[in-house]
This record gives structure tokens, sequence and C-alpha cells, in this order.
């Protein structure tokens, strides 16, 4: 019965030290993804690779040395077209053994066999799965054929079963392993593309059912007007009346485009310091009548001042929006506390009702298309908007709420350092 010479052992040992790179190297680390995607650090995992496999060389008489280069060669030049310079860096990492007879016939190969590899990649690409790691690993075995003929005539009979087993089973058996995980990772990061863009599809179809939701209302309503106005004789006040109507219900239709156009591109348009107290304190002014409307007594705690850096129409249209909402949860009346805190770094701005409040997964739902905090379905458009304006500003959000108990909403803003100078 055989038992594994040293030479596969070696080769053994190296080739579990490769996958082990790419398990941790593409597998676990999710920022690289597709080995398609990120080149720059593709190339970096097949560098490493030849670092490994030339440290783990097995050198045999008059200058040859063996190893598993060819995996990281072929693997690199096949799928990502690296070859001239893994090519390269064979040459140059064979040097570090001798410039001998060994050396002179791994330039001619690597130098010839760089540019085939090259040339053939994207014809390689077009494959299938299956056919692209069949061919790589029948590559890789006429490749080791050659070197396994050449190595006949440098090694002691002793050896020969050896280096057989070592050169022709190793490493396209290292080969396939490989280009099967590489295929593996491309297909879930192609299914995780896919689901991206499905849920992209979803959320944008909801949009435009909330779009169209919240647009029909103002739009009937003038359409039903500009009818009336057509069809029956109307003194001046009563047409203009329905003239002032027609341009409120238009107002609110444009309204809640720049809502949607908000959501889709919340960009800073201009940046400026700006005063917590000053800036809350001018929107509670604006929401007073509709918290004296729903009844809903409103306090405020701005002990804690500090300035952040924003635009101050977003910052209004973000908070008016929000405690808006806040108010609208609280149909029969209810409290109100708008409170500011601050620590070194941060500004925190904490708004709590008493309203309806929220279950767990509604509260992982604020800001969703056609979702209302309100309680009863709605499109949920103005939170979407004061969310996404948020997400661009940077801003860690935390929601804390029962059933039944109300809203606690806290908003974690990056203090600015410079004060604004009060008289």
């Amino acid at each position: 019965m055989y038992k594994l010479g040293i030479i596969t052992m070696h080769f053994l040992f190296n080739l579990s030290l490769l996958l082990i790179l790419f398990f941790t190297f593409f597998l676990l680390n999710k920022r690289v993804g597709s080995i398609h995607l990120h080149k720059r650090a593709s190339l970096f995992y097949f560098v490493i690779s030849l670092i490994l496999c030339s440290l783990f060389s097995y050198p045999i008489q008059n200058g040859y040395v063996l190893d598993l280069r060819i995996i990281p060669f072929i693997l690199g030049g096949l799928y990502l077209r690296f070859s001239p310079i893994l090519g390269f860096l064979v040459i140059f990492f064979r040097a570090f053994h001798g410039i001998d007879v060994g050396f002179f016939i791994g330039v001619a190969f690597y130098t010839v066999f760089s540019l085939f590899i090259w040339y053939i990649s994207p014809w390689f690409l077009k494959l299938t799965s299956n056919i692209r790691i069949l061919f790589s690993a029948g590559i890789t075995l006429l490749i080791s054929v050659g070197i396994f003929t050449i190595a006949l005539n440098k090694v002691s009979p002793d050896q020969l079963l050896d280096i057989f087993i070592a050169y022709l089973i190793v490493p396209p058996l290292g080969v396939a392993m490989i280009s099967t995980l590489i295929e593996i990772r491309e297909k879930n990061q192609q299914l995780q593309q896919q689901l991206v863009i499905e849920e992209k599809l979803a959320a944008l179809e909801q949009m435009g059912a909330a779009i169209s939701h919240e647009i029909r209302n103002p739009l009937t309503t003038a359409i039903g007007f500009i009818e009336l106005l057509d069809q029956v004789s109307l003194d001046s006040n009563n047409s203009a009346k329905y003239l002032s109507i027609i341009k409120d219900e238009l107002d609110s239709a444009e309204g809640i485009i720049q809502d949607y156009l908000t959501f889709s591109k919340p960009i800073m348009e201009s940046t400026e310091e700006l005063d917590i107290q000053k800036e809350l304190t001018h929107i509670l002014k604006l929401l007073h009548p509709l918290a004296n409307y729903h009844s809903v007594k409103v306090s405020t705690d701005f002990s804690a001042s500090g300035t952040i850096q924003g635009d101050k129409s977003k910052f209004h249209q973000c908070f008016i929006n929000i405690i808006r909402n806040s108010i609208e949860s609280m149909p029969y009346g209810g409290a109100l506390m708008i409170k500011t805190t601050a620590t070194q770094n941060k500004i925190i701005i904490s708004i709590q009702d008493t309203g309806i409040g929220m279950s767990k997964e509604q509260i992982k739902r604020i800001g969703e298309p056609y979702y209302s905090t309100k309680g009863s379905e709605g499109t949920g458009l103005s939170m979407m908007v004061a969310y996404s304006i948020l997400r661009a500003m940077r801003v860690t959000i935390e929601v804390q709420s029962e059933i039944g108990e109300g809203t606690l909403s806290q908003f974690h803003f990056k203090r600015h350092k410079t004060k604004i100078k009060r008289r």
C-alpha cells in the first residue's frame, strides 16, 4: 500500500493553505464579494497565493524547484486576465532560488503561456460554470504532465510515484476545488444582486402606488372645479374662490412631487451652521395651530444648546414631517415633549408623544413606502422624506415604542465645534 511521500504531503499542505486563504479572503470577507467586482483585492489574493507557493516550494537536484505556483497562475489568468502580472511574479520569485537552467526554462514557459492565457481568458469567461471548472482543471493537468516529464530525469526512481501523485493529481485537484469555490461565490453574488434589483423594483412599485395615491386627490379636486367653472356661469367672487381652491390643490400636488424628488435624491443643496434650539422653536411655531387642532399639549426642554452643520430648509422639512406625524398619532389629544441633550461630540433631539405607539415590526418599517406610523394604512410619504434626509445627514436614529404607550424618537447629530454667539 502506498504511503504519501514527502513531496505529496508538502503539496497537500500548501494546497490546504491556499484553500484556507481563499475561504478567509472571499467567503468570510463580505466587503470583497465577487472577484470580478473587486479586481485589486482579487489580485492581492493571487499574489499572496504565489508567495505561499514560493515559500513552500520543494527543491530537487540540478536547480529545479517544484511547487504549486501553477494554481494561482492559471486561476488568476483565466478568471481575471492577470496572467502577465502573475507570470512576471512567478519568474521573480523563482529567481530567489538561483539563476540557473530551471530559471531560464521558467522564463520561457511563463512568458509564452502568460500571453496564451491572457488571450483565451475572454473566451473562457463565456463558457458555462461547469465547463470553466473542467477546462481550468484540464489545462492544469496538461501543464502538470509537461512538468512531470521534465522532472522524470531529475529525481531518483524511488521518488517517481511521489512526484506522479504530487504533480498529476494535486494541482488539477486544487484548481478544480478553488475554481468551484469561485463559481459558487460568483453565483451567490449574482443572486444577491438579483435580490437587490427585485427589492428596488418592489420599492419602486410601492413608490409609484404611493405617489399616485397622494397626487390623485388634489388633481381630482382641481379637475372637478375646472369642469365646474367651464359648465356653470358664476359671478366673479365664486370664480375667484374656485380658482383659489384649484391653485391650492395644484400646489399640494407639486409639493408631493417635490417630496418624492427629495426622497429619491436628498442632496444637501447648501450647508450652514444651524442653532438647534432656534430652528426647533421656529418649527414648533409653524406647527402650533395643528397641535391646537388635535388638542395636543407641546412642551419643550432645550437645556442643551449647540450647533450642527446642515441644510436649513431640509432640516425644517424633516422635523416638520416628524413632529406633524407625532401630533397626528394623537387624534384625541395628548402630550408632546421635544427635548435636546448634548454630549461632547453629539446633539440629541428627543421627540416623545403619547400617541397610539408602534409594534417592533412597525418600528422596523418606519420610512418605508406605503406605510404610515399613524396606525391606518397610508403612503407615509412624509416620513419617507424625513428619514431619507436624515440618512443623507448621517444621523443615527433610535426609536422606542409600544402599542398604546406612545413613541420616543431620538436623533443623534454630530455636534459642530463652533458655537453661535448669543447677545
